[in-house]
Formats: C-alpha cells, structure tokens, sequence
C-alpha cells in the first residue's frame, strides 16, 4: 500500500506563490505517474497537472499552464507543484495521486486512473 500526504498550503494573496508537496511512503517502488488535481467548494475535483516516472513529461490544465510546474525527486519520493501568480480562482483543496501502472513516460490526467489519493492541502488566495 501507499500512502500521501501533501503539505505546504496556506492562506496567500494574489499573485503570490506557494509550493505544495506531497510526500509518499510505503510502498512507493510501485508508484509511477503521479498528479495534482484541486476541489474548490461546490465543484469537482478538477486536474491540475501531472507528471511521468521519468519525469520528463509533464502536462498541464489550460488554466494553469505557465503559472504552476510539476516537478518529483525520487530520491526523496516527493512530487511537488510550484504556484506562482496565484488568483482567487486558484482557491481549491489541493490532491496528489499515484498511479501503478509501469511507465517511464505515460502521464495521466484522468482522475479515475490514480490508484492513490492524498488527503488535500488547502490553498487560499485572497483578493
């Protein structure tokens, strides 16, 4: 089994930044792509970005491309999201997710293919 924990959310105003983590233990020798995806409240839960084994591929929403980047230190077994330029809209429970299925190079962005969930961080940007 694995588990995640993200961590680094907070209350910021806009466009400040913040870096979330998510840290995996367990047995993380099965983990391959992981992602981030954001609840606001009264909404789904949405894909933000991900990220493949390798790390080499990453993919973003349209919503947060060129202001977030997805980055994983395996050695660490964290996976990390750097938000910049943040705005209100931003405002969201913040998910990581795993998936076990090998891959050096696959990301995934559909929320029903992680086999993996964290609990949330919460981000908070204010006006």
């Amino acid at each position: 089994q694995v588990q995640l924990v993200e961590s680094g959310g907070g209350l910021v105003q806009a466009g400040g930044s913040l870096r979330l983590s998510c840290a995996a233990s367990g047995r993380t020798s099965t983990i391959y792509a992981m992602g981030w995806f954001r609840q606001a409240p009264g909404k789904e839960r949405e894909f933000v970005a991900a990220i493949s084994w390798s790390g080499g591929n990453t993919y973003y929403a349209d919503s947060v491309k060129g202001r977030f980047t997805i980055s994983r230190d395996d050695a660490k077994n964290t996976v990390y999201l750097q938000m910049n330029s943040l705005k209100p809209e931003d405002t969201a429970v913040y998910y990581c997710a795993a998936d076990r299925r090998p891959s050096r190079t696959r990301v995934v962005v559909s929320l029903g293919e992680y086999d993996y969930w964290g609990q949330g961080t919460q981000v908070t940007v204010s006006s």
